[in-house]
């Protein structure tokens, strides 16, 4: 079936020219949640671009350990890589959350970037925002509280979901935050505690955003203005 419009805040951002130039090269696929839409060393054949949804760039140790490094959602696209002409997958995609994306073969995707500068243009920036998230992932994991990291997470699960229910285990949430599932519940109890959020099962409810905002601090907002002044506002609404 021929795509001829999108949600995806990322692909929204084209001129409209170049926008109904590339939209024919997609298909519509669902990704599920808990899928692993490719691992490490697999061959980054096509891009995607999400409507909904959630999913997470897994970083794998040898060990086995594993450690979110970036999260995408309607704002963005996943695959990166291909942007920089890169073949091979260097982390696991996790799905966390189902939901319908967009699919490129990478060439065409590069093909199509070389010939519209206002396409290569905004992936390049929206790269550099996703090289920033990443950073920031790390900056905040070195020195904020697992509270902290908490909030912000959530925070930018929100931001992806356009929902104040998050569907995310405890399992997810020890990949998301480098930490062991026991931690994460201890963590969990004392957002509780604060009013910002509740949980349940395998479902977390924000209850006051602001307040979130306030035990996240510095730990988010940083990559997400950079998004909103280079590419355009995706959140739901901004810290103060």
């Amino acid at each position: 079936m021929t795509v001829s419009s999108t949600r995806n805040r990322l692909l929204q951002a084209l001129p409209p020219d170049d926008l109904n130039r590339i939209l024919p090269l997609f298909e519509r696929i669902t990704v599920n949640k808990g899928d692993i839409l490719w691992s490490i060393g697999q061959r980054l054949d096509f891009a995607y671009f999400p409507e909904g949804g959630l999913s997470s760039n897994v970083a794998v140790t040898s060990e086995g350990r594993r450690v979110e490094v970036g999260c995408f959602g309607y704002d963005g696209m996943v695959g990166t890589a291909t942007v920089l002409g890169v073949d091979l997958a260097s982390h696991e995609l996790l799905i966390q959350v189902g939901g319908p994306w967009l699919r490129i073969e990478a060439e065409a995707l590069r093909h199509t970037m070389g010939a519209s500068p206002a396409l290569h243009g905004l992936l390049m920036r929206y790269t550099h925002t996703v090289m920033m998230t990443v950073s920031q992932t790390a900056l905040s994991n070195g020195i904020h509280t697992v509270e902290e990291r908490l909030a912000r997470w959530i925070l930018m699960a929100q931001d992806r979901l356009e929902a104040d229910e998050l569907p995310l285990t405890h399992n997810f949430l020890s990949i998301m935050l480098a930490t062991q599932r026991s931690t994460v519940t201890l963590a969990i109890q004392a957002l509780e505690g604060y009013g910002a959020i509740r949980a349940r099962r395998a479902l977390v409810t924000v209850l006051d955003r602001g307040m979130l905002c306030d035990l996240a601090g510095s730990s988010y907002g940083a990559a997400e203005a950079e998004y909103e002044r280079l590419i355009g506002p995706f959140r739901k609404s901004p810290c103060e």
